[in-house]
């Protein structure tokens, strides 16, 4: 039986092409990212790789030119659904077996895995070597940025605003990636090459606010042992975000009011101000509509920092970016914790797609972290990840099995448990925590030929 890796971002139709793959004979896995598929190809043996071009991390290209600068022989098909002859002729010249446009007739597919299978059986005398190479970290991204609906509309509206010298809000929830946005806006704006100060104003004691925003001089007060740039000094010519502004004291929102009208700051204890130009971003998880409504929030202020706004969806609402984000962390966590492991198992996978996530992207990336040191597996299980689950009439768990509404999550639970088992009935049984007798109902339930 063949092994294919599938590497495609659109969860959904990994999936399905998983499922036709492994119904052709063919042992299909799924993975979202660049990145995860390196590690793959790296520790499992792989048949042919089945790419997309277009990919959160990188593109296909690049992986294709990974797999042929680390010596691995396997035919590489490159799927689009951009059709675009220039990027075919370019993968054809670095070594892809062939090209494929969506939406394509899954028959022509077909015909082009065994084309390529065929002429990699041709070559089999020529021994496949795996020559890692150490990651090169120095480019990796600390985020990512997702390919939802909602996500691409969140990130056209940053380069919208980005430019200009607005001063932008960003309302959300906590743990959301509201500083990563803060960041961005800085780094597509003409400030990039100045500096980007974070202030958090939850953590600021009331009596230091006005010397971290606007600094003081030696012996201005108790403590005061020496002169100190403030925040608004430092960030001349750059961008200053102010993280939780909502927070601050009524009093420090005057002063702060005052030194965004006129650009101009005083450091405590200075009888000289200094003029600056800086570019605000804030962000808050409060509704500070509802704050001035009880006097504890400045309407001026509020409408000086919120010429835009931007909201940040929560993690529930990007469901299509749920794996990719894991795949994510799960990279970080391998590298923060010298290991190797290679994905989430399909109840891990169906338990991430499920939860809530109440405390959203750093609820997320604390859960893998933890599950990854914890993982003595090739792949994250459900025990690992220790996340709670809603217990409906539709929803079992036991063991390895999650039986939801969403009847593609089973078929593939029960298709990945025959991948465990080796085709073994009785003990894929055992895996989905069902009896024999069952699990035959539901392969021709969902025609699965096994």
């Amino acid at each position: 039986m063949k092994t294919i890796l599938i590497v495609e971002d659109d969860v959904t139709f990994g999936t399905m092409l998983k499922s036709w793959l492994c119904k052709k004979g063919f042992n299909a896995s799924t993975t979202s990212t660049v990145a995860r598929a390196q590690k793959i190809i790296s520790s499992e043996n792989i048949d042919i790789i089945l790419s997309d071009l277009r990919l959160p991390d990188k593109d296909g290209i690049e992986l294709l030119s990974w797999c042929k600068e680390s010596g691995f022989t396997i035919p590489f098909i490159i799927m689009t659904s951009y059709g675009e002859i220039q990027t075919a002729v370019k993968a054809m010249k670095l070594g892809a077996s062939d090209y494929i446009a969506k939406p394509f007739n899954p028959d022509e597919l077909l015909k082009k895995i065994n084309e390529s299978t065929a002429v990699a059986i041709d070559i089999t005398d020529t021994v496949k070597t795996k020559v890692l190479k150490p990651q090169d970290t120095t480019n990796q991204s600390s985020y990512l940025e997702g390919v939802s609906e909602i996500a691409k509309q969140l990130y056209s509206y940053v380069a919208l605003v980005a430019p200009t010298n607005m001063s932008v809000l960003i309302n959300g929830a906590s743990g959301t990636g509201k500083e990563y946005i803060a960041k961005r806006i800085h780094q597509l704006s003409p400030r990039k090459d100045k500096s980007f100060i974070a202030i958090d104003c939850g953590a600021m004691p009331k009596d230091l606010a006005a010397s971290e925003f606007f600094g003081h001089i030696k012996g201005s007060f108790t403590g005061a042992l020496s002169d100190k740039t403030g925040a608004f000094e430092a960030a001349n010519g750059g961008t200053i975000f102010l993280d939780e502004i909502g927070n601050l004291s009524y009093e420090v929102q005057i002063q702060l009011l005052r030194a965004l009208q006129e650009r101009r700051i005083r450091p405590v204890g200075s009888p000289k101000e200094v003029q600056v130009d800086i570019r605000l971003v804030s962000a808050t998880n409060e509704n500070l509509t509802k704050a001035i409504e009880n006097g504890t929030f400045r309407e001026d202020l509020f409408h000086r920092i919120n010429e835009f706004t931007l909201q940040m969806p929560t993690l529930k609402e990007r469901k299509e970016d749920i794996m990719l984000f894991a795949d994510f962390f799960l990279e970080q966590a391998n590298t923060e914790l010298h290991k190797h492991i290679l994905g989430f198992d399909t109840t891990a996978t169906a338990l991430l797609l499920q939860y809530a996530w109440p405390g959203n992207l750093r609820e997320m990336k604390n859960v893998i972290k933890r599950s990854t040191l914890l993982a003595t597996s090739d792949y994250i299980t459900s025990t690992e990840l220790g996340l709670p689950v809603e217990t409906t009439a539709n929803t079992h768990i036991n063991n390895f099995n999650i039986s939801l509404k969403n009847e593609d999550i089973e078929k593939e639970q029960i298709l990945e448990a025959l991948r465990r088992a080796n085709n073994n009935k009785s003990k894929a049984a055992r895996l989905l925590n069902i009896d024999r007798k069952t699990l035959y109902n539901k392969l021709k339930l969902y025609d699965i030929d096994h």
